[in-house]
């Protein structure tokens, strides 16, 4: 087959498997990996995704076993950070069925992230049918343990043997998957959070709304001061007036007051969650009202003195939903309950991951199949 006939244009329709090519790994590791205790993201299934981009265009994709990338020391991405990664989950339930949540959202999330950090966008419809083929073929590897999944990271990087500071003209896109436990180390218990006043984590007109690895690694050093300090991460405040709530390090965050739902808008340098949106869909569903909008810390310090403040909790596709034990800001903190989550929290949770282990109805339609 020649370069240009197994190319994958943008546009790509194809209804059969003719667009995927799989080399299938000769003996699975998955006899000396305890599912039921996986740990978060150690350990990986036995095949995974690749595609290239070159000469313009998208070229086909391959299943391939997974293994280590040789990469020249002069990599684009290495030195520049032109990269972009997703996370989502593929879950099984009962009966056996492997459903992917809110994939097309996952992808298109991805798009967007990609067309920031200047990077070509793959078809996204196409890309989700290359990763139904890839976990079905590792569907073994999704966990049966209530509360674990098979985690999907799909990530897409310059690859150029350059050191000029430019786009890249070739790219490669990886999809690798890996069984899951819980995130935290406190598992379902509430983890406790700080501000911080020495450092910020994005500004307004930044990339602090994709997902790229120089919003990431700039984080690292606060989230371990504030781990030895005692606290699981870092409430983000805003970097210009450092006064408005933005994120956790790895979670959106809610707050319930008086019986109503409030978040943070998403102003530019704020990652718009999937979770988060499931969340704010449910809320409207059940008549609780939710407010998007700027929230100072100060603001919920208020709230809490005046006994209003009744929960408070953090959303993302690793921890779905995490209770939120307590927020010290300078020297002052907010307990709000240290032993257990929230009722509306739960009730979150509960539907949330009914919906991904099939035990309740996917009315939203937010999961895929993979047939």
């Amino acid at each position: 087959m020649n370069r240009q006939s197994s190319a994958i244009p943008q546009t790509a329709k194809q209804q059969d498997s003719s667009f995927l090519q799989v080399e299938r790994k000769g003996e699975s590791r998955i006899h000396s990996v305890d599912l039921d205790n996986p740990g978060f993201g150690d350990v990986f299934s036995d095949h995974m995704l690749s595609m290239e981009y070159r000469d313009g265009q998208w070229q086909q994709p391959k299943v391939v076993p997974f293994g280590d990338l040789s990469l020249s020391p002069a990599t684009a991405t290495l030195h520049y950070g032109q990269t972009v990664f997703e996370g989502m989950k593929a879950f099984k339930s009962e009966d056996g069925d492997v459903n992917i949540f809110r994939l097309q959202d996952h992808l298109n999330r991805f798009n967007n992230s990609c067309a920031r950090m200047c990077i070509p966008q793959p078809d996204a419809n196409l890309l989700g049918k290359a990763i139904k083929k890839l976990i079905a073929i590792d569907r073994d590897w999704v966990p049966e343990k209530y509360g674990n999944a098979l985690y999907i990271r799909p990530i897409v990087f310059a690859a150029d043997a350059c050191l000029g500071v430019k786009p890249a003209q070739t790219y490669r896109l990886i999809v690798l998957t890996s069984p899951v436990g819980a995130y935290y180390e406190e598992g379902f218990d509430p983890v406790n959070l700080t501000t911080t006043e020495d450092y910020i984590r994005a500004v307004k007109g930044g990339s602090g709304f994709v997902k790229t690895a120089c919003n990431y690694g700039p984080t690292l050093l606060p989230a371990k001061k504030a781990k030895e300090n005692g606290f699981t991460q870092i409430i983000w405040l805003d970097a210009h007036e450092h006064k408005y709530i933005e994120e956790v390090g790895t979670m959106n965050i809610f707050f319930k007051i008086n019986g109503e739902l409030y978040t943070p808008s998403l102003n530019g340098s704020i990652l718009g969650g999937i979770t988060r949106d499931s969340v704010i869909q449910l809320a409207d569903k059940w008549d609780t009202p939710i407010h998007q909008r700027p929230l100072t810390i100060d603001e919920i310090f208020e709230e809490d003195d005046k006994g209003n403040l009744e929960e408070i909790f953090g959303t993302g596709t690793a921890a779905v939903i995490s209770p939120v034990g307590s927020i010290n800001h300078k020297g002052q903190t907010i307990v709000t309950d240290r032993e257990q989550i929230g009722p509306f929290a739960q009730r979150l949770y509960d539907t949330i991951t009914g919906i991904q282990y099939s035990t309740l109805e996917d009315t939203y339609q937010w999961m895929s199949s993979i047939g």
